[in-house]
């Protein structure tokens, strides 16, 4: 099997983009509400790969798109996601916050952000809560039928990859931390240990090229959160990473790649 030298494959990299996939952040959070259908349908039209969300699961059991535990920063009304059943939460507007323009945009379930999602396109799903929400959202994972390999879950909390991983191995999941706060060697000792497939870092100096070796000879896949500076973004494609998470997808395309939407 022949090698393609580093030089070769960067260069792949940069002119064709291929190997390198973008994901709106919260959706093109910098033009449009965060976590709202909107800002996934915007992504679309910003030509990202895919799209990331954070997920909550509410006293109900319903799963919904939300950032943090409670509305206060979007809705301008305090109500704690997981204290509080989803019609309430549905009367909110969490799309004024960023303009007129987004008057009456409501907290989405999770069904209707994977409704949006065109053909071959990706979701990252990371959750914010804990393992209670894994049965929920294995169900509708598997109701929605989109290939395992388009929908990652990705999670700071060991415990709830390691509890999606032991119920549904064919589901991809990434560990989410911060290259600053803990070394390759260890993080990658983490990840094998919950069976997570890949891991998704915080853009750091940190993160250089002998902590990125570390990961790629792991076996691991490696992405990065967030980048919105193209001079940022054109380092890590030379570290390998193969995903990069941004608020500007279109921007940062036409940035590195020269072809998509500002």
């Amino acid at each position: 099997m022949s090698v393609i030298p580093t030089a070769v494959f960067t260069a792949a990299c940069l002119t064709a983009g291929p190997q390198v996939e973008l994901f709106a952040h919260r959706g093109a959070s910098r033009d449009a509400p965060e976590n709202t259908v909107a800002a996934f349908q915007l992504a679309w039209k910003q030509h990202a790969d895919g799209a990331e969300c954070d997920l909550r699961i509410t006293k109900d059991g319903r799963i919904v798109a939300c950032h943090d535990e409670t509305t206060k920063r979007t809705a301008g009304i305090e109500l704690n996601i997981a204290q509080t059943d989803f019609a309430q939460l549905r009367t909110l507007d969490v799309g004024s916050f960023k303009g007129a323009a987004f008057k009456n945009e409501r907290l989405p379930l999770l069904e209707e952000l994977l409704a949006t999602i065109p053909k071959g396109k990706k979701i990252y799903l990371e959750v914010k809560c804990g393992p209670e929400i894994v049965p929920e959202l294995i169900r509708q994972l598997e109701q929605n039928q989109k290939p395992a390999a388009e929908t990652p879950v990705i999670c700071f909390n060991t415990a709830v990859i390691a509890e999606l991983k032991r119920q549904r191995p064919k589901f991809p999941a990434y560990l989410l931390h911060n290259p600053e706060k803990i070394s390759a060697k260890d993080l990658v000792a983490q990840a094998k240990s919950i069976q997570a497939d890949g891991v998704d870092l915080k853009a750091c100096p940190e993160l250089d090229d002998a902590y990125a070796q570390i990961i790629r000879e792991a076996g691991l896949r490696l992405d990065v959160w967030t980048v919105n500076d193209p001079a940022e973004a054109r380092r890590l494609i030379k570290l390998g990473v193969q995903g990069i998470t941004t608020d500007r997808p279109g921007f940062l395309r036409e940035s590195v790649f020269g072809s998509g939407d500002q």
